[in-house]
């Protein structure tokens, strides 16, 4: 049973090859009706070169995030990043 994550992206191939144009992750990404993550479409597209075939994919079974958890995950990124960037320019300026 292939998903409609597989479908889209077989129905996205398959109208390129009709239309007589070479698959691309580009081209690929341009005609899916939902946006992908880049990793999924290059993925199917190695498969799709190697094998002619989309290999089945399936949505993340991920548990949705709250907005008041992914604000928190985003500021702890922040806080990291803004240390990082200081050391760096620190390690620049000792030089």
């Amino acid at each position: 049973m292939s998903s409609a994550i597989t479908d889209a992206l077989e129905r996205a191939i398959s109208t390129l090859i009709a239309e007589g144009k070479e698959p691309s992750v580009a081209l690929i990404k341009a005609r899916l009706r939902e946006p992908l993550p880049m990793p999924v479409i290059i993925q199917a597209l190695k498969s799709w070169k190697q094998h002619a075939k989309v290999p089945d994919i399936k949505a993340s079974q991920a548990a949705p995030v709250s907005d008041s958890e992914r604000i928190a995950a985003l500021e702890q990124q922040v806080a990291s990043l803004t240390a990082r960037l200081a050391a760096l320019e620190q390690a620049r300026q000792d030089k």
